[in-house]
């Protein structure tokens, strides 16, 4: 999950190389065909599991819907309120909007575990928008503007947590990872290609901008929506969009290093409570069983133990 948001954190960079096309072109070609050519190498295990896809065909739909939707809102994000503010506000929310989706229709508990690191990562995300916001009444940008880039990075925070969602509720259904990514991504595809058709000109019109909408739709869609599918075999949606808080930091970083972007100290700050979002939510805990273990060894050997510490 850590590699596909470091590859989808290129994604905003790498659209700056091909300024003369548009937000819709870019993800339309990014997602769309990125979406085809998964359920191009998934068809054998599409056809396979067609009966059981078919009976959550109403998943299904709802994940392909949120795909379509959402590289349209988070490229046009990115190109109204920055690589940084687009990026951090549709992946940063998302995994609040994934937590909710979970809590509402799975019943699903959250643990304070995950609640700490989604507060640090929010508040990160916060901070960084601030920090853009700043930039844009410097005379850099228009409020106004970026306003609208942040409403549209919700939409796509939304997308992003309903598709992550349905296909890891298929992966639970006894559907592999590469048939329920596949036939979501790939119908999603399906729905992108008339908004490619209308805007993808200026994709062909240089080398150029074909290298970018090439690299966009095989290395982070492509190749990122695999190591995606992989990691919601073992994490549930709510874990895999938290761990995805990564992709803001890298875009962030890149926005400065790269684009040229400056973020003020706030935006750093930001950045490094994401990191400790990470740190929380990825350190190693111990089991039970070794919590057991060492309450034994600790009654054994005569001291005072707090027992709800240790299950804690």
């Amino acid at each position: 999950m850590l590699a596909a948001s470091v590859l989808w954190g290129t994604t905003g960079t790498a659209a700056t190389f091909a300024p003369g096309v548009g937000p819709l072109a870019i993800g339309a070609v990014a997602m769309g065909l990125g979406g085809l050519l998964q359920a191009l190498m998934a068809a054998p295990q599409i056809s396979r599991y067609a009966d059981r896809l078919r009976d959550q065909r109403g998943t299904v739909l709802l994940g392909a819907a949120s795909v379509a939707v959402y590289p349209l809102a988070f490229y046009s994000s990115m190109h109204l309120a920055g690589v940084a503010v687009g990026t951090v506000v549709s992946i940063g929310t998302a995994p609040l909007a994934s937590a909710l989706i979970e809590r509402v229709v799975d019943g699903r508990r959250l643990t304070r575990r995950w609640m700490l690191a989604a507060a640090l990562g929010l508040l990160g995300t916060i901070l960084l928008c601030v920090a853009e916001a700043a930039r844009a009444t410097d005379g850099t940008g228009s409020v106004a503007t970026t306003l609208l880039g942040i409403v549209l990075g919700l939409v796509a925070a939304a997308t992003y947590a309903l598709y992550a969602w349905a296909a890891h509720r298929l992966i639970t259904r006894r559907i592999p990872s590469r048939a329920a990514m596949g036939a979501v991504f790939g119908l999603g595809g399906v729905l992108l290609l008339p908004v490619l058709l209308a805007t993808g000109a200026p994709l062909v019109a240089s080398w150029s901008n074909a290298a970018v909408g090439a690299y966009m739709a095989f290395v982070p869609m492509f190749a990122g929506y695999v190591l995606f599918g992989w990691a919601l075999t073992h994490v549930p949606a709510s874990t895999a969009t938290t761990l995805s808080l990564l992709e803001p930091t890298v875009a962030a970083l890149l926005a400065v290093l790269v684009v040229g972007e400056r973020l003020p100290a706030a935006g750093w700050t930001g950045i490094t409570l994401v990191i400790a979002c990470l740190a929380v939510l990825t350190a190693p805990t111990p089991t039970l069983r070794s919590s057991r273990r060492q309450l034994r060894n600790t009654v054994a050997h005569g001291s005072e133990v707090s027992v709800s510490s240790l299950v804690d």
